[in-house]
């Protein structure tokens, strides 16, 4: 089946990688995993992804989500019959988890998971709550879908068959405006002045009230957020940053400024995560094997 969806989703999944930190610690007993969907997923759906623990531990596993620009929908393989959305974050998070936990998740690029189920991404902005309240229909299906596996393999290619029919069925139609500005965001690494370089072709309230529905808050907020991705990818070293000031040139005021917004948005200084020194659950920015999203 053939899925249909528009050169402004394209654009995202061209211009935006969002970044978790890995997981580690635990001596191994924590394992994250993802996977990358179905092709013609790509613009849709960043990644999904497994965060597992078979047996208890010796003490609370802290998984540190920051922030990503994305909305995720999560659930546990121990009990599937519960299933949450975890909306966009504006500041990080954490989960103490005391074992076992088996979560799934699903992480959808910006603007998608809106798109799909018609719902207001502003109400799920800082918030996790079940996916009955958000989407009653859709809920018992999902939850029919995902019974009997423990695993994220096993689970894979029934993920990509609901997400390619429902997608399908959902005839996109993305508001051109909306895209314009969020190509010019993510094009500009998050440093675009928002009130005076967004040529969107529409006021600033209204292109406002756009992001908040289908990002979830204002365009300065995601543009914040995207500055913060792109140091997450560039990953400049600790020598960079205090001895080239490399955040001058991610449009940061000054060094508190930047290790003010950094906190804000990882939970921890900019000097203890790059250099490697992050406590156990967050460690250090991640590629493939990245923690993530929203969870328990």
């Amino acid at each position: 089946m053939a899925l249909v969806t528009s050169p402004h989703l394209d654009t995202i999944h061209q211009l935006f990688t969002p970044l978790q930190p890995t997981v580690s610690g635990d001596a191994g007993v924590v394992r994250y995993v993802e996977q990358q969907p179905d092709l013609r997923l790509a613009p849709l759906i960043h990644c999904y992804w497994q965060l597992a623990s078979h047996q208890p531990l010796t003490q609370p596993f802290v998984y540190r989500v920051v922030a990503d620009g994305c909305i995720d929908l999560f659930f546990d393989l121990i009990s599937p019959d519960d299933v949450f959305v975890m909306g966009l974050s504006t500041t990080y998070t954490e989960f103490p988890l005391a074992g076992p936990f088996n979560y799934v998740g699903v992480r959808f690029l910006p603007t998608a998971f809106p798109l799909l189920y018609h719902v207001d991404a502003s109400e799920l902005t800082n918030r996790v709550e079940a996916f009955r309240d958000v989407v009653p229909t859709a809920a018992a299906p999902f939850t029919n879908l995902i019974g009997g596996h423990t695993t994220l393999e096993s689970l894979k290619s029934r993920l990509d068959g609901y997400f390619i029919d429902r997608f399908t069925a959902a005839s996109l139609t993305p508001d051109r405006r909306l895209f314009g500005a969020i190509a010019a965001i993510l094009t500009g690494g998050g440093q675009l002045n928002v009130l005076s370089d967004l040529d969107a072709a529409v006021s600033h309230r209204q292109l406002s009230r756009l992001f908040q529905r289908y990002v979830g808050d204002t365009p300065k907020v995601f543009s914040r957020i995207v500055r913060f991705q792109q140091l997450l990818n560039a990953k400049p070293s600790v020598q960079a940053l205090q001895q080239n000031k490399v955040f001058y040139d991610l449009g940061y005021y000054d060094q508190a400024h930047f290790i003010k917004e950094f906190k804000t948005l990882y939970g921890q200084t900019p000097g203890s995560v790059l250099s490697g020194e992050a406590t156990p659950g967050e460690a250090t920015p991640g590629s493939a094997a990245q923690a993530d999203g929203q969870h328990p």
